[in-house]
């Protein structure tokens, strides 16, 4: 990216005029914005970026499903196999003849005609965090682990790669482009999924992050307002003041990566604020009760609702996370857990948004994306669970103009592995950009190293076009 100009600040200035640039905003406001946006860091990267020429979609939302579930019990049952395998659950048919889903998924089997199922995803790791790292980002992580944290040089996952394209682009909108609600995806909040950050393109693309649950009763994101005290005509002229102060010429510099990342920083809250659209995005109150409900008043359904929110005012990355915990991972009581615990209000939120997209006319526009870390163990334990698998799992697609009303690849027997028309990751990437309107192979972006990056190097899933 281009060298920021050499900041200055003159000496001449008085005492009280800096105090007053320095308090710019109110603490209980500016801090929660700039926190929730980024820290400095700093790495950066230069992008060679062609045209947007096809394609459909305009964003994206990302239903990620945190420590896996079980694909067996939900998108390809196999009530053929032993019962070691196939566990409880029948299948039922989907509004779509010859396509059948868990008895779990009533309400989602009557949007078969919105969706493709793939079966047949895979890859090879099997921690929490570095398989949500390959799902995410499309690629391995150096280590096979849960142990692991976001850094600087990570390579960047399709979520951050698309609000950096937005941003390229002359991104405009009142909102961030790219928000995770209501945590970031993690084995736990003391390991993070590396990848969802900015990593090497540089903390400034790092996504807004709740880090609040959008169903609670107090639920509100800081710092979206101008604090009472502050009205828009002292703000214009701490503006002014500001810009003054960082007049080339003068005699104090601030040189550094950090100190530009904090302009950038600064600069976006002040554009979240002036403009008065996120603040107004943001507060779900603003729904009608009745739609709140068809949601769902959990996490997962007012997170599903805020990310309809978020792409009708512009943003162009939503991803929505179950929970900062593993709910997923049912090493134990898998059976019960699903069934009375985790699909209820997943199958609600997810249906909710597609016949919400749908009603508003924005479900050709917006790709939605199901998908989790792995797979699950085709048998089951001893303690009525199944274990991590990697070498097979279910995504599931809609929206975003491509083909829906079909299954994609077929799994073994047991659901173990694919038996045909494997897919990696890094294929739904592609498929991805390809929908945004971008040729994956031709889109790059420099590592810390200078490396340049194809954003996916996959193959476009020519059956969902």
């Amino acid at each position: 990216m281009p060298a920021h100009p050499t900041r200055t600040v003159s000496l001449q200035h008085s005492r009280r005029n800096l105090l007053a640039a320095a308090s710019l905003f109110p603490v209980a406001t500016a801090s929660s914005v700039l926190q929730n946006l980024a820290a400095p860091s700093t790495a950066n990267a230069n992008g060679i970026l062609p045209a947007r020429t096809s394609g459909k979609a305009r964003s994206v939302i990302l239903i990620f499903n945190c420590g896996a579930p079980s694909h067996i019990d939900l998108w390809d049952p196999k009530p053929e196999a032993p019962a070691e395998i196939r566990g409880p659950f029948q299948p039922i048919q989907t509004n779509v003849p010859g396509i059948e889903v868990s008895e779990l998924l009533p309400g989602l089997a009557r949007q078969m005609h919105r969706l493709s199922v793939i079966r047949t995803v895979h890859h090879s790791h099997g921690g929490h965090n570095s398989g949500m790292h390959w799902s995410t980002v499309g690629r391995p992580y150096r280590i096979d682990s849960t142990l692991i944290n976001p850094g600087p040089a990570d390579i960047p996952c399709f979520g951050t790669l698309v609000g950096w394209l937005a941003q390229q682009n002359g991104y405009s909108a009142g909102v961030p482009p790219y928000v995770i609600t209501p945590f970031p995806h993690c084995d736990s909040t003391k390991y993070l999924t590396p990848g969802q950050f900015g990593g090497c393109l540089g903390s400034r693309f790092d996504p807004f992050v709740l880090n609040a649950d959008p169903n609670a009763a107090n639920f509100q994101v800081p710092g979206l307002r101008l604090d009472p005290a502050m009205d828009s005509s002292r703000l214009t002229s701490r503006l002014d003041l500001l810009k003054l102060m960082e007049r080339p010429g003068h005699s104090v510099t601030a040189t550094t990566s950090a100190s530009a990342d904090i302009d950038v920083f600064r600069s976006k809250a002040l554009d979240l604020i002036a403009s008065g659209t996120a603040s107004e995005v943001f507060d779900l109150s603003k729904e009608p009760a009745s739609v709140r409900d068809r949601y769902g008043r959990h996490s997962w359904g007012q997170s599903h609702l805020l990310a309809r929110r978020l792409i009708e005012a512009g943003t162009r990355f939503v991803t929505t996370v179950n929970g900062p915990s593993i709910t997923w991972d049912t090493h134990k009581d898998n059976f019960n857990q699903l069934k009375n615990r985790l699909v209820p209000p997943m199958e609600q939120a997810f249906t909710a948004l597609l016949d919400d997209l749908s009603e508003r006319g924005l479900l050709d526009q917006t790709l939605v994306i199901w998908m989790g870390d792995f797979g699950r163990t085709p048998k089951i334990n001893a303690e009525a669970g199944r274990d991590h698998w990697p070498q097979c799992a279910s995504a599931v697609l809609a929206g975003g103009g491509l083909r829906v009303g079909q299954v994609i690849g077929e799994s073994d027997r047991i659901g173990g592995t694919p038996r045909n028309r494997p897919v990696r990751p890094a294929d739904l990437h592609a498929t991805v950009f390809h929908a945004l309107g971008y040729n994956p192979g031709q889109l790059t972006y420099h590592q810390v190293d200078g490396r340049p990056m194809p954003v996916s190097d996959g193959d476009v899933i020519e059956e969902l076009l």
